[in-house]
């Protein structure tokens, strides 16, 4: 075909049914709009609209036509928005939604973030229940685990992994496991998910028919505390344990064993084109986090 001109008022004159529509919305005349329709009609071979002196309707074959056309104007538009969106300074007010231990992974990147992309407004908010990204108006989300079929898309953030914990003062008192069966013996502090009421399992082989439960939270900040104190032997992620097993307030158990691993992932509402900060954010986020 000689000329993307031609496809592209087909397109218009389908969709607003008439050559002096089209040639209005494209700023050229109805003559030069059937002229160009004419053409496209000559090199397929086939009549693409019932032509009558007050409107043009499509033929079958330009109703299919039309179809695959329009999807590949669509692609076009978005090719373009693409690439200038890249060029784009993010800027704008960037809503956030966290996990509550998300502060821990997060907080430590931002100031190369806000260095990087000063004109972007952080709203950060750190919360343990399922939100609805789209009812709630987030632009993007933070989650870990699964991620259940959505309209959302996802993108990883980067691996973590699981740690069993305890103070040294609770493990004087009633000793180190050396296998997993020995929790049995030993006060378990457990994580419980505030979006289902689910227990947190302990993805060890070996472990015992029934851990012996101390507490069940599900706050895991205020598990982390609970086993600082001295109150039993916590599975936690790896970040949220690094500074207490740095000062020497946890120590980690069954270190022998191989250690379960979580994901991290951002998602945000699907759409045609991705907005220049919910790209700067995820791209950041992507590059930063979970790299030790």
């Amino acid at each position: 075909m000689d000329s993307l001109n031609t496809i592209v008022s087909f397109v218009r004159a389908a969709d607003l049914q008439g050559f002096a529509a089209a040639g209005r919305a494209l700023g050229i005349s109805a003559s030069a709009v059937g002229k160009n329709v004419a053409r496209l009609e000559q090199q397929l071979g086939v009549r693409l609209f019932h032509r009558t002196t007050r409107q043009v309707r499509l033929t079958q074959e330009g109703e299919q036509f039309h179809a695959r056309c329009r999807r590949i104007l669509d692609e076009l538009a978005d090719a373009q928005a693409m690439v200038q969106s890249a060029v784009a300074t993010p800027r704008g007010r960037l809503r956030v939604s966290l996990p509550v231990i998300g502060y821990r992974f997060l907080l430590p990147m931002l100031p190369g973030f806000k260095a990087r992309y000063p004109e972007i407004e952080l709203e950060l908010d750190f919360n343990d229940r399922l939100v609805d990204v789209v009812e709630e108006g987030f632009d993007i989300v933070v989650r870990s685990g699964a991620l259940e079929d959505s309209p959302l898309v996802a993108r990883r953030l980067g691996p973590f992994r699981f740690l069993l914990v305890a103070a040294p003062a609770y493990l004087a008192a009633r000793g180190t496991p050396q296998q997993p069966a020995e929790l049995a013996q030993h006060a378990c502090l457990r994580y419980q998910f505030a979006s289902s009421g689910r227990i947190e399992d302990w993805k060890l082989q070996g472990l015992p028919e029934r851990l012996p439960t101390a507490l069940v939270c599900n706050n895991m900040e205020a598990m982390r505390g609970a086993a600082i104190a001295a109150m039993g032997i916590a599975w936690m992620p790896d970040f949220l344990a690094q500074e207490a097993l740095a000062r020497g307030e946890l120590v980690q158990v069954l270190a022998d064993q191989p250690r379960a691993q979580g994901q991290f992932s951002a998602l945000w509402p699907s759409s045609r084109q991705l907005s220049p900060k919910v790209r700067a954010f995820v791209d950041f986020a992507a590059a930063h986090l979970f790299q030790q």
